[in-house]
């Protein structure tokens, strides 16, 4: 079996949290779920892209389309076929400069070489 299928992505919808300023996501996936805590007050482009993406069920079905083994893994783009999924909303404006850092167990936006080129 394909290592994509076993990863399967099913975002079932959002959670807002008590407080008010971080989002939580729960991501069902064929191997348990995932936790991902949003924070809209450092990035709050990026958390409503994704808050928006979720809600309309965009992510339903995708699958992790590329692991790298101890340092990432990433999906949003394909399907189990693996089709490519037209992103359903303009590029995002790049937040990186806002005090978080890529570290481990983290999540961020994937884009190409443009800075402001990210989707879904």
């Amino acid at each position: 079996m394909k290592k994509g299928i076993l990863l399967l992505i099913l975002i079932i919808g959002v959670i807002m949290t008590a407080n008010a300023e971080n989002v939580t996501i729960k991501m069902m996936t064929s191997k348990g779920d995932i936790e991902l805590e949003l924070y809209p007050d450092k990035a709050p482009i990026t958390v409503e892209n994704f808050v928006k993406y979720a809600n309309d069920g965009f992510f339903d079905g995708l699958v992790f389309h590329r692991v790298i083994n101890g340092f990432m893994i990433q999906g949003g783009g394909f399907d189990q076929t693996p089709a490519q999924k037209t992103p359903t909303y303009e590029p995002i404006q790049n937040e990186a400069d806002n005090g978080l850092s890529n570290e481990t167990g983290t999540i961020a936006m994937a884009r190409t070489n443009a800075p402001h080129s990210a989707t879904s």
